[in-house]
């Protein structure tokens, strides 16, 4: 059963779901494998600091976020992931890392990637690693009624930003440069 908070919610709104039980999933990637779903109709759940303050992102399991785009298309010099630590008491009924994408419920705003609202469906946990939701794109939006972002996001396979390619050695460069210090060698 996911987490009371959340079925309740979706109970009273009267919105279709599916209830799975399956093996653990620490990771949204591990929540498409185990319940046999492509992995960009599952939501990766990622709670950030945002000037100061919680909020939530939402994405597919199997993209990344490109922090520069995320911070300029939010308009903030600081962005950043938040701590376990710092979050955990916002979700009591939950285990870490299984925090289900209603950031409405506690009192986060959600942003979301534009990408997931292409989807026809969604499944994400439910409040812990054994157990997910799955529901309508549709029903999941009007919930929440998230920020949908079209930029901070990069798919699967991208090509890394030049910023972090910069500076980075080729293999064959570090075996051919000779090393120095002190002995030598």
């Amino acid at each position: 059963m996911p987490v009371q908070q959340l079925k309740e919610f979706l109970d009273e709104a009267g919105v279709e779901y599916m209830c799975l039980s399956h093996p653990p999933a620490f990771t949204a990637q591990e929540l498409a494998h185990h319940v046999k779903i492509a992995g960009d109709r599952v939501v990766k759940t990622v709670i950030i600091e945002l000037d100061g303050k919680m909020a939530m992102l939402v994405m597919p399991a199997t993209w990344r976020i490109r922090w520069d785009r995320l911070s300029r298309i939010l308009d903030t010099d600081f962005v950043d992931l938040a701590d376990e630590q710092e979050f955990q008491d916002r979700f009591p009924d939950c285990e870490v890392g299984a925090m289900p994408p209603f950031g409405n419920l506690f009192g986060m705003t959600v942003y979301c990637a534009e990408v997931l609202t292409e989807q026809p469906e969604l499944a994400f946990a439910a409040g812990s690693h054994t157990e997910s939701v799955h529901m309508k794109t549709s029903d999941f939006l009007s919930l929440v009624q998230p920020m949908v972002l079209n930029q901070g996001f990069t798919k699967p396979g991208a090509q890394k930003p030049a910023w972090l390619a910069k500076g980075r050695r080729q293999p064959e460069q570090v075996a051919k440069e000779p090393v120095s210090g002190a002995a030598g060698y």
